[in-house]
């Protein structure tokens, strides 16, 4: 059974298919849990050892996906489709990017829409990267 959209609905204020995959490519990591390679090695019907090791890398403290060579960002989510800019792996997706934007509105979105509104070029590409430090006031 689907989602029924009501009137009393909350609007979303971003469209994915309109976005070169920022999420998927702009940060350094994402974090999966137990249950999302369980997830992940179900989906390419492998064992939880083999979907860790092929799909995941340990950083810090925590596993994350793997990173592949991408067109645009440099590097990108292994599962990003880079010619499409859409996820291969849609239904077995890590739960941070089930739950990504969290919110009605994308911050990326905003960002993507707000430049091309400035350029009056629909087509340009802001290329960003998120990075992070401590900032001490």
């Amino acid at each position: 059974m689907g989602v029924t959209i009501t009137d009393d609905s909350k609007r979303a204020y971003f469209n994915c298919d309109k976005c070169p995959a920022y999420c998927c490519s702009i940060y350094d990591r994402v974090q999966v849990t137990k249950r999302d390679i369980k997830r992940l090695a179900k989906h390419f019907n492998l064992s939880v050892e083999q979907a860790t090791s092929r799909f995941t890398k340990p950083w810090e403290k925590e596993q994350v996906l793997r990173r592949k060579k991408d067109p645009i960002f440099g590097k990108a989510c292994h599962f990003l489709d880079p010619e499409t800019r859409k996820c291969t792996i849609y239904h077995a997706r890590p739960a941070v990017c089930r739950e990504f934007p969290l919110t009605r509105r994308c911050g990326y979105y905003d960002l993507l829409t707000f430049e091309r509104r400035q350029q009056d070029d629909y087509d340009v590409l802001p290329v960003v990267q998120i990075t992070f430090q401590k900032w001490k006031k």
